[in-house]
């Protein structure tokens, strides 16, 4: 199978987006599929093979936080050429309701298409006041993935329409395999996100940490991520500064051993997530994750059964439940079996095979549709909907389920809530 996939988001900045499509590209590229990635991506920046670069981005404020996407008159031509020249037999854009490439790309789209929705964010009025402008081009999309239940909400609620959901996919067996470090052993809480993104949570954390320390005064906090480092610890007192060590940007591999190395792994992100791949990936590596209770978070661990949750933004429920954990080796033991058992629904081997089946049900129904009415064994009411309009609700969200007992096959179970049951 040829693949085109576009990723809206700057190549060369780190994002969950950007890992995710990354993550998919070499996982088909693994199973023998032909793929290439249309990304923005500063000029000289070293790229993957598989990624052709299609000028720099521009920051733009965006569900709490800054994308830098890549959306002009240029960027139109460069992206209607390489879906013209990619002979593709199915498209995957991510994030096509934002204006970005994966906008363009629809628009210059004319065969089957996947959407992927990573975006959670039930009070946008910037999607509903664009509606109008999007409507033509999303209906386009032949299938709609999200990530979560709550990018799905926020897709149903903004643009109608459903999608099914496939999560987010890690490679599980690269974190569980990971060495730790000696030197991030012994008592350790770890961080890992942007620093001076205040949604990610860190200050909650730093308000937290006094209590955590008195506590337990062998305790240290490692952040991995960029960020004024000095305006992080501002607020701590002189004395507990250097009980944070501050990482910078780590590598895939050092933040795997990151993640095996610490005690307890906490992410007490203030909102706007709909899924929390970190979590995923602290799950595989083996740390006790304790998450703020946002709804995205509870669902990836398990309702708390994979990990603990703690209220949002409550800087001394965080301090009680850490110093728990840090105080009890069977209760992370618990935490980590459980996890390890759970998190095997998010690896590719699962998730990629889920994907797939979407991608081949996209471009079966076209091909139905392409043929013509079939006077077969097929009626109006079986195996119709892949082939009708690509547009309508039922090809949205039913044509998978048609494609799906068109072929007598059945994309494997995640646990994730999908239309086709």
């Amino acid at each position: 199978m040829r693949i085109g996939i576009v990723c809206p988001y700057s190549w060369d900045v780190p994002g969950g987006v950007q890992f995710h499509i990354r993550d998919l590209a070499e996982h088909l590229i693994r199973s023998g599929h032909e793929v290439s990635v249309l990304a923005p991506a500063e000029e000289g920046s070293l790229l993957p093979p598989y990624v052709v670069s299609a000028g720099r981005a521009v920051p733009v404020p965006y569900n709490g936080s800054v994308a830098r996407l890549n959306f002009g008159v240029l960027s139109a031509a460069r992206t209607r050429r390489w879906v013209n020249e990619g002979g593709f037999d199915v498209l995957h854009l991510h994030e096509p309701a934002a204006p970005s490439l994966a906008l363009l790309a629809c628009w210059a789209a004319s065969g089957p298409v996947v959407a992927t929705f990573h975006t959670s964010n039930p009070r946008s009025r910037a999607m509903m006041a664009a509606y109008p402008i999007l409507q033509a081009a999303l209906e386009k999309i032949s299938a709609r993935i999200a990530v979560s239940e709550y990018a799905r909400r926020t897709l149903v609620e903004h643009l109608g329409g459903d999608a099914v959901v496939i999560p987010n996919g890690v490679d599980v067996d690269f974190f569980a395999s990971a060495e730790p470090k000696s030197e991030w052993q012994g008592e350790t809480i770890g961080f890992v996100g942007r620093i001076d993104e205040s949604r990610k949570g860190l200050p909650v954390l730093m308000r937290a940490l006094p209590e955590i320390l008195r506590r337990r005064p062998g305790a240290r906090l490692l952040v991995a991520g960029r960020g004024d480092e000095r305006e992080a610890v501002a607020g701590l007192p002189e004395e507990l500064r250097d009980r944070v060590e501050f990482l910078g940007m780590v590598s895939d591999e050092d933040k795997a051993r990151l993640l095996r190395s610490v005690d307890v792994y906490v992410a007490p992100n203030l909102g706007g997530e709909s899924f929390g791949i970190i979590l995923v990936e602290a799950m595989s590596a083996g740390a006790p994750v304790l998450a703020s209770d946002l709804d995205a978070f509870a669902q990836v661990l398990d309702g708390g059964r994979a990990g603990e949750l703690f209220p949002n933004e409550d800087a001394d429920a965080l301090a009680e439940a850490c110093v728990r954990l840090l105080s009890d080796p069977e209760r992370r033991a618990e935490l980590r079996a459980h996890a390890s058992r759970h998190v095997r629904r998010f690896d590719w081997s699962t998730v990629g095979a889920d994907i797939l089946a979407v991608y081949e049900t996209v471009i079966e129904g076209a091909a139905r549709s392409a043929a013509g009415p079939d006077t077969g064994s097929a009626g109006p009411d079986e195996g119709s909907d892949a082939g009708s309009d690509a547009g309508s609700d039922s090809a949205v969200a039913g044509g998978t389920d048609s494609g799906a007992a068109a072929t007598g096959q059945r994309p494997r179970s995640t646990g994730w809530r999908r239309p086709w049951g």
